[in-house]
This record gives C-alpha cells, structure tokens and sequence, in this order.
C-alpha cells in the first residue's frame, strides 16, 4: 500500500478534525469516463468485474483523474445474487432482468447460501490488488439492501412503481420476511468476504426503499435492516446508508446503528440536522446540476459544503446520486478540487 496513505474519509467518520471535507461519487467508477466507454465497447459489466485486473484499473482511475477521498469497488448490486441461485443478466439499456423471479415460499426456500471464496472470487481478487498494491485511498465496498434487492427478485427487473413488490409484502408476510432475512444473511456474508479481502468501508445501497411509507418501513424492512447493519458493523468497518427519495424515512435510518447517513438531493443536510441527525451526513449536489455552466455549479457547492462543516457529526461530500454518462469528468475533476480548497480555507 502506498506510504501516503489518505484516510481523511476514515477520520472524518470518526469525528476527527481534518484538513478538508472528503469527496468521492457514487458512480465514479465508470460512466463518463472515455477509457472506461472504450473498455465497454469490448467488455460487458460482468465480463470486466470477473477480471480482477482490468476491474482494478477502471475503480482506480476516478481516483487517479477527480484525486477523490476515496474508492468504490466497481461492481454491480446484483453480483452476489447468481450465487444464491438468481438467474440474473444485465441487459444494456434496460438493466438487471431475472428470468427466475420469486413468487412464493418455496422459491425462497429454494435459494442456496453465498460463498464468496466459492462464487466470487473475482471481487476479492480485485478488492485485494488494490488494497494491497494500487490504492493511497480506501476502498469502499457495497451490497444492495434486502428490499432493493427483492424488488428486482420479485419484478424480474427495474420497475417504476413496485406493485408486485409491495403487493408480496401485504400479502404474504411469511415469503416477505423469510426473503428479508435470506438477503441480510447474504449480504453480511458477502460483504465479510469484501473486508477480510480489505475493503474499509461499506455502503448498504437501498435505492429504491422510497417506494414505501415510514410506517411500512418499520414493519416490514427495518428489522432486517437492524440485522444486517449489526453483522456488517461487527466486522469492524463504517457502514454508509443511502436511497433515493427517502427523505420521510430519515428518523428510521437515523436509529439504525449506521455511521454515515446518506442524503439524496431533496433533503438539505441543515434539514436533517434539525430531524435530529448528528451522525456523519454524506451528498448531496444534485447530479444533473453538473451539467450547469461552472458559475452555478460553484453557487450550488457552497452553501452545501458551509452546512457540512457545521454539521455536527460531520460532512462527507457527494452528489445525491450516481454520475451520469454525460458528465464531463473535466467537471467532476473541478469540483473534487473546490470541495478540498474551499473546506481547507473555511
């Protein structure tokens, strides 16, 4: 590992006074890059993450251009799924399409255990050369969230409304619950694979946990949710939660044992401190504001980066989403810079 080791991401989590906010972005990996859309042209997502090598090469080099605060492992939330037994294929334009999508208990019961040494070697062989040779910053690892995941289960791909999905979980509680656990015990199995392997931080992605109100959000997903943020917390690591348009179940992800609370762009990180949020705030420009002349971008970073410095529990600097292909990487170079000068001087 390189003897110039950035931890300013680990330290602001742990409430230490650093010398700048932290930035990474989700998505970093990927996306707008010219070297990565070239690898794509001969590569699909899966062909490059089962190469631990060229997968190494495409999570290091937002590092290397944007100089970010940290890593994230390029992979797919639907890696582990295949194996537990989920016949999955990301389809170009569409998304993750599962041609054996669950419909009762016995379909649950059907799914296997995940070994990670056994079905995806591939990303702790990536995990590894970069931790151990490539990186001078932390790897964040990542696993989807038990309703994320089972809404792509249960849909058999992306959905907009989420019908099938909430109409399981009204109806049959017994399939619901017993699915909710089978994916935290994947997850935390998975994810202890990541971090024996050497990542060092862990992002729960529950994009699509919005589609639910707060009162169902405690019934049905916050006792998995508790689970496996416990499993994945006993392994000693940070663990990051984020969604999209989760702004009204900010109480509930507040009392999980979570380090860093992910906001999207609808929320202001003075508003979820007034929600009584003290713990690390992670986002949250709006991705589509990189898009805007610089002028208004900078008017955009400045009140967000002054309330992450008056934040309590602290401030790690993000967009309320992924990149998006037509972001030009010049920009987000730019604005990882601002972020690290105007927070060094304020």
């Amino acid at each position: 590992m390189n003897n110039t080791f950035n931890d300013t991401i680990l330290r602001a989590i742990k409430g230490e006074k650093c010398a700048h906010t932290p930035v990474w972005f989700m998505r970093q990996a990927g996306r707008s890059q010219p070297e990565y859309r070239k690898l794509k042209e001969k590569y699909s997502l899966f062909e490059i993450t089962h190469q631990p090598e060229l997968c190494a090469y495409v999570t290091k080099l937002p590092v290397d251009q944007y100089n970010t605060d940290a890593a994230v492992l390029y992979k797919d939330i639907m890696t582990p799924l295949k194996g537990i037994g989920v016949d999955v294929e990301i389809k170009s334009g569409i998304g993750p399409v599962i041609s054996n999508p669950i419909r009762q208990y016995s379909d649950v019961t059907a799914l296997g255990q995940i070994d990670p040494q056994r079905d995806v070697p591939y990303v702790l062989d990536t995990i590894k050369l970069l931790t151990q040779e490539q990186l001078n910053v932390p790897l964040i690892g990542f696993t989807g969230a038990p309703f994320t995941l089972a809404s792509y289960m249960i849909e058999g791909g992306p959905s907009k409304n989420y019908n099938k999905t909430k109409a399981m979980m009204y109806r049959d509680e017994a399939t619901w619950f017993k699915l909710m656990d089978t994916l935290a015990e994947m997850s935390i199995t998975y994810v202890k694979g990541q971090v024996e392997a050497g990542a060092q931080l862990i992002q729960i992605f529950d994009s699509w946990v919005g589609a639910l109100n707060e009162a169902d959000y405690q019934y049905f997903i916050q006792p998995c949710m508790d689970k496996l943020v416990s499993g994945i917390k006993a392994l000693n690591v940070p663990v990051i939660l984020f969604g999209v348009g989760a702004s009204h179940l900010i109480n509930a992800w507040n009392s999980l044992p979570i380090d860093v609370l992910g906001l999207d762009w609808r929320t202001s990180i003075q508003e979820a401190g007034k929600k009584g949020v003290s713990k690390t705030v992670q986002g949250n420009l709006d991705p589509s504001i990189l898009l805007a002349p610089w002028e208004v971008i900078e008017a955009r970073l400045k009140p967000i980066l002054d309330q992450g410095l008056a934040h309590s529990g602290g401030h790690i600097f993000n967009l309320g989403h992924g990149v998006f292909p037509e972001v030009d990487p010049a920009t987000l170079r730019r604005v990882a810079q601002f972020v690290h000068d105007y927070t060094a001087q304020n």
